[in-house]
């Protein structure tokens, strides 16, 4: 429900304007005076605002001007019976969204009022999306260690070239980052990057959603589509998860690679596509292909480049310019002060184990920055941060790497503990 703030020293006036608002199911405060529209204005938050120009204490295009400071994104509309044209033209200039002559037209006020929630509307729109592009540009590679270090130069090399990367790396540990930063860094710059995160699509569209469809090619093709191959033309394809392609979509991103040309489903027609493709995997391909779930040829078609990026618990050093990074960021973003961590609390968070890589430590910050004080302190991290995330013994990961899965451990200790159970049995 929009809320009308009504300015005006005659009480009659705004009696007669809140009975016609609330009818219309508008929520109307009132004020007598400019003094006290702008006392109200620094407690609450209106939509619109109905002001008159001539009132006691402080005239309304004195308060107008104050309110292009106190609130610059609510419409105000201005009302008077004793204005003329330039009156009305000097306060559209001063920033007002409308003037009406008293006694307003009804018909007339409504639809002002309308047209001015619907820009008030645009507005917080247009700072939210505003918010969301600042939030997904390109975000900087934090780190000076030897592992992040490879990682850069691999991407200075790599990047002004045309060559395909795949780049390899656990969950979490920004594989899409160093995607974006290889596209940056790429005459292909000014192209888009389309991404692909082939483990959310079904099988079934995988095909549709990278080389597009005919209408009427399948039941609910009700319109023809165009596919990313096509979005991503002149620019980067960058194909996440791709170990969690099908075998069949597979052969057909193969022969896309092979002869730069697609065809959408459905449809006979061959379209020339120069697509830069950029593919990202948790998993280990040369295992899968073993084992017959990736094509080998698909393999080598992609991994002209190999980008290892390193686990966290790989790169220990880097923790604490990452946590300062994501207390800065997080902090920004929550319109607060930037909090600090004391050395006590930096030296437990490198030595827990993260198996969740940068995105469980920027999670991890954000947790402590929002629980704890204004410094945070061992005792916060104790208190706040899950024992899942706790130190790992060497003798397990080096058990764990002995097995190809999890099911494969999972027998393992089953067995030791049966023969153990059968040992205190005797």
């Amino acid at each position: 429900m929009a809320r009308i703030l009504i300015v005006d020293d005659e009480n009659s006036i705004r009696r007669t304007l809140r009975e016609i608002l609330e009818f219309e199911k508008y929520e109307v405060d009132e004020a007598k005076d400019g003094m006290e529209c702008l006392v109200k204005l620094k407690k609450e938050k209106y939509d619109v605002i109905l002001l008159d120009i001539k009132m006691p204490k402080m005239d309304g295009m004195e308060v107008l001007e104050r309110l292009s400071v106190l609130a610059p994104d609510t419409p105000v509309v201005m009302i008077s019976g004793h204005a003329n044209i330039d009156t009305a033209v000097d306060a559209v200039k001063k920033g007002a969204f409308d003037f009406i002559s008293k006694p307003p037209d009804l018909n007339r006020l409504l639809i002002t009022l309308r047209n001015a929630q619907d820009k008030s509307s645009l507005i917080t729109e247009t700072k939210v999306l505003k918010h969301k592009v600042s939030r997904s540009k390109i975000q900087e590679m934090v780190g000076e260690s030897l592992p992040i270090n490879k990682i850069k130069e691999t991407i200075e090399q790599v990047a002004p070239t045309d060559a395909r990367v795949l780049i390899m790396g656990p969950n979490g540990t920004g594989k899409e980052l160093v995607a974006r930063w290889i596209h940056e860094k790429s005459p292909r710059r000014g192209k888009p990057i389309v991404e692909v995160n082939c483990a959310a699509i079904p099988s079934e569209l995988i095909e549709s959603e990278l080389f597009g469809h005919e209408k009427g090619s399948f039941t609910s093709a009700v319109k023809q589509r165009i596919g990313k191959f096509e979005e991503a033309n002149e620019g980067t394809l960058f194909l996440d998860e791709i170990g969690d392609m099908s075998l069949s979509a597979q052969a057909k991103v193969l022969r896309a690679l092979q002869e730069n040309r697609i065809t959408r489903v459905g449809g006979n027609k061959e379209i020339k596509v120069n697509v830069r493709v950029v593919a990202a995997t948790n998993k280990d391909l040369r295992r899968e292909i073993r084992e017959g779930r990736f094509r080998e040829d698909l393999f080598h078609r992609l991994a002209v480049i190999i980008a290892q990026v390193p686990a966290l618990n790989d790169r220990r050093g880097d923790i604490p310019l990452l946590i300062n990074h994501f207390s800065e960021m997080i902090c920004k973003e929550y319109g607060s002060n930037t909090k600090t961590f004391s050395p006590g609390a930096i030296e437990a968070l490198q030595k827990l184990n993260w198996t969740g890589n940068i995105r469980e430590l920027r999670n991890v910050t954000e947790r402590l920055i929002i629980l704890g004080g204004p410094i945070i302190t061992l005792q916060d991290v104790e208190q706040y941060v899950s024992p899942v995330s706790a130190p790992h013994s060497e003798e397990f990961s080096k058990l764990f790497d002995r097995f190809d899965n999890l099911a494969s451990l999972q027998e393992f200790i089953a067995k030791r503990f049966n023969s153990y159970k059968e040992k205190v049995t005797v």
